[in-house]
């Protein structure tokens, strides 16, 4: 590690101002950035802690909507949103170990876009809307490749807003040394569509399959993917955990056992 300064605003407007000074960067749970810190692959001059803002951590449904601060923890997701999407609590629940739920958030999570987290593919598959300090994003327009967003400097994810599905499972297949998933499908049933989110797969970052989500809202049934053809494999992440064809076959399998299991 190296010196660098460190604050810990009580508030979003605070945090702001703190992030708008020269080489400063957020800190959300630190799942991501604290080991990146380890290796000197980033060298902010300050960190700018998000914890300590209580406004942005809870879990509550608006009507139609489940609302999430930006600030809340895997393992309150988990367990806060059971009830009321059962889906997203499931991805929630097998996202890393204890220590790593109990202290990555959504909004680290959303807002780093790293290839293999699990909420983008939610995100995308519900049509969530992403909330910053300044601005709503569809989710559609925020993810913008592997490690990239819509957010621009200082910008913080404040919320996301998912709408609830009629049904909505979440499947991955895990790389067991970091739990990560090598592909994740997350499947979401609404009245006039379904979204189908995949992350872990593609060289550019989570995408929605788009032609399972024609042939599911037709027949939400395993059987509607099971005739698809798996996506081009030369467009897939290929590496010694395995090739692309072999997670563009398993976008195929876990897609069906994601629908199998949404309820």
């Amino acid at each position: 590690m190296y010196a660098f300064e460190i604050e810990r605003p009580t508030s979003v407007a605070e945090a702001v101002t703190a992030l708008g000074t020269e080489e400063a960067q957020p800190l959300g749970g630190g799942q991501t950035l604290i080991p990146t810190l380890k290796q000197r692959l980033a060298m902010p001059s300050k960190l700018v802690a998000l914890t300590a803002i209580a406004d942005m951590k809870y879990v509550r449904r608006d009507g139609d909507t489940l609302a999430i601060g930006g600030g809340t923890t895997h393992g309150t997701v988990a367990k806060e949103a059971a009830t009321h999407f059962p889906g997203l609590a499931g991805l929630a629940a097998r996202i890393g170990d204890p220590a790593v739920r109990n202290r990555g958030t959504i909004g680290g999570s959303i807002a780093n876009n790293d290839p293999s987290a699990c909420y983008p593919s939610a995100a995308l598959a519900c049509g969530a809307t992403i909330v910053t300090n300044t601005r709503e994003i569809a989710a559609d327009d925020y993810f913008q490749g592997m490690f990239m967003t819509a957010l621009e400097e200082g910008e913080i994810v404040t919320e996301v807003r998912f709408p609830i599905p009629e049904k909505s499972a979440y499947m991955k297949f895990e790389q067991i040394a970091s739990r990560f998933p090598l592909v994740g499908v997350f499947v979401a049933k609404y009245a006039d569509r379904v979204g189908v989110g995949v992350t872990g797969a593609s060289n550019d970052g989570v995408f929605r399959w788009s032609e399972a989500e024609e042939a599911l809202a037709g027949d939400f049934s395993a059987d509607a993917v099971a005739g698809l053809t798996a996506p081009d494999a030369s467009d897939m992440i290929s590496d010694l955990h395995g090739t692309g064809a072999y997670r563009a076959h398993l976008i195929g399998v876990m897609t069906k056992r994601g629908v199998a299991a949404a309820s």
